[in-house]
This record gives structure tokens, sequence and C-alpha cells, in this order.
């Protein structure tokens, strides 16, 4: 029996393809095989990973749980630092007496000067100079003013006199005196200030202050020495 060509020729068609897609596969293969190498699967499993893990390696950040016994150590040594401090800021502050001293010392020295004080008197008014002393840049005079008459008497300031000994003519401020005086025979203080500079050589002053506005009181004080 004889085949046909045709028939004969398909067999060996057929038999080529096979065999290139055999090769081809075998190719394949070995080709994926080597781009692969190296390359190894991950492991998955539960027990594998608990194990393999360590500690200070997760994500999330352990919060420390404090025993009742700390916490309450650290609000006593609290309390006692905030109770130290307290006492040693009072222990700072000073007190009333030593305040005023530091005040007192601040004006300067107050000088009981022979002669000292030196008072006026008018129709029951009485205008007394009690101490002199250095300031800063005044000249600082200690007034007290008191009316035993019987009837109220007003001041104006801006009628004080002061002159020194060659009758030159100071300019001065007054504080702390009241513009009315009643007559209570109450004792009344201010200060009447001087500067420094306009004394130049002069030994001591005169003070002349009448009342405002019948300007009847003659109240004139002098030989105030001139402290320097």
């Amino acid at each position: 029996m004889r085949l046909n060509s045709t028939v004969a020729l398909t067999l060996i068609l057929l038999s080529m393809m096979f065999g290139a897609g055999i090769i081809s596969a075998a190719l394949g293969f070995n080709i994926g095989r080597e781009a692969l190498k190296g390359i190894t699967q991950p492991d998955s499993s539960p027990t594998s990973t608990m194990v393999n893990r360590q500690p200070g390696t997760t994500g999330k950040t352990s919060v420390p749980i404090l025993k009742e016994e700390e916490i309450l150590k650290r609000v006593d040594t609290y309390i006692e630092g905030e109770e130290a401090n307290e006492s040693q800021e009072q222990s700072f502050q000073p007190t009333p007496d030593s305040s005023q001293q530091a005040i007192a010392e601040s004006k300067g020295p107050t000088l009981s000067l022979p002669g000292f004080p030196i008072a006026a008197q008018d129709r029951g008014v009485t205008l007394e100079i009690s101490a002199a002393y250095q300031q800063q840049e005044n000249l600082e005079l200690d007034v007290k003013i008191r009316n035993d008459s019987p009837q109220m008497v007003r001041f104006l300031y801006s009628l004080l006199n002061i002159t020194d000994n060659r009758g030159r003519s100071l300019t001065a401020t007054t504080s702390g005196l009241p513009s009315q005086v009643p007559p209570n025979q109450e004792e009344f203080s201010g200060k009447v200030s001087v500067p420094v500079a306009l004394l130049a050589d002069a030994q001591h002053l005169s003070m002349k202050l009448t009342n405002y506005p019948d300007e009847e009181l003659n109240l004139h004080v002098s030989g105030i020495p001139v402290v320097r």
C-alpha cells in the first residue's frame, strides 16, 4: 500500500512542529529557571513569624504603666518642692520695718544741727523747719505747720519766698503741705526742695510765708543752714 504524497508531507510537517514545540518549551524552562535563581519564596508561616520577631522591632511603642506607690511618691516629691520654693520666697520678702528703713536711708542723712528746729509764729500759726539735708540734687527742708488760731488759714505756696544770705531769691518746690490748715491744733508736715545748683556759695537761707488771700500773716524763718 503506497502513501499519498500529500499525506506524507502533512505528517512530516506535524512532526517538525511537534519537535519545535518541545524544543521551545525546554528552552523557555531553562531561561526561566536561570532568571529565578537566588529568589526564594518568603516565609509566611504565622509560627515562624512570631519566633523570628525580636523585641523592639514592632512599629508601636509600648507605654509603661506606673504603680500606684510610684505615682504617690512623685506627687509627694512635687508638693514638697513647691512648699520649699514658697518658703524661700517668703524668706526673701522684706519686712515692713526693713522697707521703711531702706526708704529712710535713701533719703539721705537727716542732720540734727545746732539750732534745729527753727520756728516762726504769728497770730497763732506756727511755721517750723525741723531738719535740713541734701538728697540727690536738692536741699530738702522738713517743714511743719500748726494752726492754734480760732479760724481756718489758707496758703498759696507760690507766694513762698526763699532767699540766701546774699539776698538772692531762690526757686523752690513744696510737697505734702496743705493749702488749708484748720484750727484744730493739728500739725501738718511737708517738704520744701531747693535745687543745689542755685545755692552756689550760700551759707544759710531765709523763708517767708503768708496766708492767702488776706496776706496778714508774717511767718519768717531765718538762719536755715545750707547742708552740703
